[in-house]
């Protein structure tokens, strides 16, 4: 099987509502370090625990690089009004060559509870669907991570099952719930609600 060549950076940035994705910048230092303090984020990716301001340098460097390695699409999840990062986001496409895709996001502590992580998934799917060759983004949640559930089911995902002993966290193995929406579902970006979410059931990833 062909391995598709990866789309170009988009000309549009993807934006939704309060949020719009763009490269991480230098100036995001400050919220990168930020994300090092949280007890969970440093566990599931590159960004060392408590970084230093030269190790929130490095790690934007190395977002700044996944398109171009072959890994995929890292944003910046900005706040549209201020034009500050309030978190990342990304689409991993190592598995485009079988129409799938998996997406990871992170909001900073002092960013929560303004939607922002629902409209930088909104966003970030719908610019999946630009990509000819992807059907399916997958999200792989842990089952305690309430708020990663709700940003998930508010953004159109449904839940398809537990996958247990799935990944290897902090050194033990975990459980993680897998979420999906797929293309020919018609996907809206809306949570579905009542039967319709029943029919349709058949970010945390690394980076």
């Amino acid at each position: 099987m062909t391995t598709p060549q990866l789309p170009p950076w988009p000309e549009q940035l993807p934006a939704c509502g309060p949020v719009v994705l763009r490269r991480f910048r230098d100036e995001d230092r400050d919220m990168v370090r930020e994300m090092s303090a949280d007890p969970y984020i440093p566990l599931i990716g590159t960004l060392p625990r408590d970084a230093s301001d030269g190790e929130a340098q490095a790690y934007i460097d190395r977002q700044r690089g996944r398109l171009a390695e072959g890994t995929g699409f890292s944003f910046a999840i900005a706040d549209a009004a201020a034009g500050r990062a309030v978190g990342g986001i990304g689409l991993w496409l190592t598995q485009l060559r079988h129409g799938r895709a998996d997406a990871g996001y992170s909001v900073a502590p002092g960013a929560r509870g303004h939607g922002f992580a629902t409209a930088a998934l909104r966003a970030l799917t719908a610019f999946a669907w630009t990509i000819p060759e992807l059907h399916r983004v997958e999200l792989y949640i842990k089952p305690w991570n309430t708020g990663s559930v709700r940003t998930a089911e508010r953004a159109g995902y449904a839940f398809e099952g537990l996958l247990r002993s799935h990944q290897e966290i902090g050194g033990q193995r975990r459980d993680m719930r897998l979420y999906s929406a797929v293309r020919d579902d018609s996907w809206t970006g809306s949570r579905p609600d009542g039967d319709e979410r029943s029919k349709r059931i058949r970010a945390e990833r690394p980076s």
